[in-house]
């Protein structure tokens, strides 16, 4: 009996492990955010060769060439509205909603047509992140 008792005792601690407690962090980087929501599929490198990519009927982008496949330039907009959901149908395509990286903060992002849109701090990160990781 006292043997499942701590037996008890210990699953109860390993569990409170596992619990969330404290004030989340509030401020993720560009590379927080791309490791919890996109590593999955397109891996820790951006390569798309995630954990569950293989699980997928259509392979997750390579991310480390984006800036190669559009003649040198990181399609900064487009990958931001690819996230974001504009690029086609609501639920069409494979990529989940990205509700926390749409929330909260906005700053002024210029688009590339002079015009300054109010757009999520963590979405314009996460692009700024996806720059850092493309090859030459």
């Amino acid at each position: 009996m006292r043997a499942a008792k701590y037996l008890m005792i210990g699953a109860a601690f390993a569990l409170a492990g596992c619990i969330e407690t404290g004030k989340p962090h509030e401020n993720p980087t560009g590379a927080e955010d791309f490791a919890a929501y996109c590593a999955g599929c397109h891996g820790a490198s951006g390569a798309g060769d995630g954990e569950i990519a293989a699980d997928l009927t259509k392979k997750p982008a390579n991310l480390t060439t984006l800036s190669k496949r559009h003649k040198g330039e990181f399609p900064t907009t487009k990958v931001m509205a690819q996230i974001w959901g504009y690029t086609g149908k609501k639920g069409s395509g494979v990529m989940p909603d990205f509700g926390p990286l749409l929330e909260g903060e906005t700053v002024p992002y210029d688009g590339g047509d002079g015009i300054e849109t109010p757009t999520p701090i963590r979405l314009v990160q996460l692009a700024e992140y996806l720059k850092t990781i493309q090859v030459k």
